[in-house]
């Protein structure tokens, strides 16, 4: 299905050419010239009436007669497996038994096992790769519908349009043949079979996007079942988001361009470079989300029902875990999270994570001290900077019996949490996430958000039971006014300490 798709897509590019009066608007895919640079022109392209958004930077167009087409964005944008080698300058273009096959300068390329000559050879662009359009086109079949007064293509697909990829909403079709009624709108579905019409599925706005901890939350005004899948060449994880656009306080938050697209770093996961977010299809409106990975990996998804939405990372090598101790004392490691030059989150009133964390667990190592069961030590007891890979080794090379992480919970406004969470992330230490949780929202008080897995470092590379804890949600401003109190701190601390105790059955 998606391998027809892209055929749309190529025969409209043609249409752009040979139909009388709009070679000069390539459309919203732009036109190359001589000197490579794109000239956009405002056109709209429905693929089995859904609007495509087209990025600026990553447009197709025309070199010197032939329209080329950028390979990233139709593989994102359409669903194909796209694989780049460096060393052969080859890219390969699948789906299903389809493979197409170009090297980068050459005029010609393989379809399966037959070699085809090529109008114009594929390049490079701003490293976006551009093949001829014409080639691919003669490979596929298609429909298209122009409307030269809107300048609108109405893509559909052979078997009528059954679905577009992106999940969700009713599909249009173009004008139909001699009815200038219709030019240029896109028609809802008109089927009915004597019933009343469906209603259309509410707007779901996003309000936030944010990655920490090896995971990608996402805020929204409403409970979405997210389409999420992985895609290789280069690794990534898309996660697209039916009958929902951005809300109008997202651009407060991150940066969000007249395109409608963004994107911001990640330099605290090794396994993860940037996250980009755009709005993809319109009427209805589709948020796809692209996750940038230095590695393949494993993800999960989980939503409250009440419009956040988590995509854990995961490792597809489990770490083995040690036999107890035979000894009498029991060893525990106590993380504060964060520290030094990596303060955390930001609470509503201003205050960095790290001094909560820290503050909590100075609280707990003067109830240690006080037990005679059990030896401890501390990741930090300073505010200096340890990084996740030291603090994981740091149990695994003592040969800890029970980790402990704490943390304070954070996420971008509107979204407003209040609660207590537990996560893990390894089975074995579920019994003491549990344990953990019970006593964590006894001290706090606060509503019980649950256990909940999650691929963390420190709770994923240790080798006896780990946790880690959210105790409160610091963008929640009353969990921020509690969290920063010495009463509340000494409640956690107490908790804390209870729970080890009854986990280690002390």
């Amino acid at each position: 299905m998606m391998m027809k798709k892209l055929s749309f897509v190529i025969l409209f590019m043609l249409c752009l050419l040979v139909v009388p009066g709009i070679g000069h608007a390539a459309g919203s895919a732009g036109a190359v010239d001589s000197a490579g640079k794109v000239n956009p022109a405002g056109t709209h392209i429905y693929l089995d009436g859904h609007e495509l958004v087209q990025p600026e930077k990553a447009q197709a167009g025309i070199v010197k007669g032939n329209v080329m087409v950028p390979l990233r964005v139709v593989g994102e944008g359409l669903g194909y497996d796209v694989k780049w080698e460096k060393e052969s300058g080859s890219v390969t273009v699948s789906q299903a038994d389809k493979s197409l096959k170009f090297i980068i300068g050459e005029k010609k390329a393989m379809v399966g096992d037959r070699e085809v000559a090529l109008n114009a050879a594929p390049f490079l662009k701003n490293s976006t790769t551009l093949i001829p359009l014409r080639f691919v086109s003669e490979e596929m079949g298609l429909k298209v519908s122009w409307d030269n007064k809107t300048k609108s293509a109405y893509l559909i697909s052979p078997d009528g349009g059954s679905g577009s990829g992106t999940g969700g909403g009713k599909t249009t079709s173009g004008p139909k043949e001699n009815d200038k009624s219709q030019e240029g709108i896109p028609q809802p579905d008109s089927t009915n079979n004597g019933g009343d019409s469906t209603p259309a599925q509410q707007q779901t706005w996003l309000n936030g996007i944010s990655f920490s901890d090896n995971r990608l939350q996402i805020s929204a005004s409403a409970d979405i079942e997210p389409k999420v899948f992985k895609m290789d060449a280069p690794e990534r994880i898309v996660v697209d988001l039916p009958q929902t656009s951005f809300s109008e306080h997202f651009a407060s938050i991150l940066p969000l361009d007249e395109t409608m697209r963004g994107q911001f770093a990640i330099e605290d996961a090794p396994g993860v470079s940037q996250v980009r977010y755009a709005l993809f299809t319109r009427n209805p409106d589709t948020v796809r989300i692209v996750l940038d990975l230095n590695e393949p990996s494993q993800y999960s998804v989980t939503r409250d029902g009440l419009g956040l939405i988590t995509i854990d990372l995961t490792e597809s090598t489990a770490v083995t875990p040690l036999p107890p101790k035979a000894d009498g004392k029991r060893l525990v490691v106590i993380d504060p999270g964060h520290g030094g030059t990596q303060p955390g989150a930001t609470s509503k009133s201003k205050k960095a994570e790290k001094d909560f964390t820290l503050a909590v667990g100075l609280k707990v190592q003067a109830l240690l001290e006080q037990e005679t069961d059990i030896d401890f030590t501390f990741t930090r007891t300073t505010d200096v900077t340890v990084s996740l890979q030291d603090r994981a080794k740091l149990a695994n090379d003592l040969n800890a019996d029970v980790f402990i992480s704490i943390h304070g919970n954070s996420i971008d406004p509107p979204a407003n949490p209040s609660g207590s969470e537990t996560y893990y992330t390894r089975d074995e230490s579920v019994p003491l996430a549990d344990v953990m949780q019970k006593h964590l929202v006894a001290a706090t008080g606060l509503a019980d958000r649950k256990v909940r897995y999650s691929s963390l470092h420190v709770t994923r590379e240790t080798k006896m039971p780990a946790v880690l804890l959210e105790v409160g949600y610091l963008s929640n401003e009353n969990d921020d006014y509690l969290m920063y109190t010495e009463v509340f701190q000494q409640r956690v601390a107490e908790g804390i300490v209870a729970g080890i105790k009854e986990y280690l059955g002390l």
